[in-house]
């Protein structure tokens, strides 16, 4: 397997009040912000259209679960399926299981910290 992550797929993390802090990035920042957050756009090398989201959750939200950490990184990935079985063969501890969405294919690992990762297998077209 040669790519494994791709590139950032999103910056998740806990705020106690997520309106007020889209709120604070739009005003002050620009960031276009709606219900999940801000969507940035971009091209791959390749000229495809792709995108990185940040969204800020609640203090309470348990999708960041089994970590207790305030933020989670989701990475872009290429082939899904096949990176969580290499990964589970190297004894990454896989969280759940696999789903799939209109935008892409996602998984869940914890790093050598603890820390939950969501990984993204996207379909970046879906969003156009």
């Amino acid at each position: 397997m040669k790519n494994r992550v791709t590139g950032i797929g999103g910056l998740f993390f806990k705020t106690t009040d997520p309106k007020k802090t889209k709120d604070w990035y739009k005003t002050h920042l620009g960031f276009n912000t709606d219900d999940w957050g801000c969507t940035f756009w971009w091209k791959d090398d390749a000229g495809n259209k792709c995108s990185t989201q940040w969204s800020p959750f609640t203090k309470d939200t348990n999708y960041f679960e089994p970590s207790k950490k305030e933020f989670m990184f989701n990475y872009r990935v290429e082939n899904l399926v096949e990176l969580l079985e290499e990964l589970e063969k190297e004894g990454v501890t896989i969280v759940g299981k696999m789903e799939e969405y209109d935008y892409g294919k996602f998984g869940w690992i914890l790093d050598g910290d603890g820390n939950k990762i969501e990984l993204w297998e996207p379909k970046d077209a879906a969003f156009l």
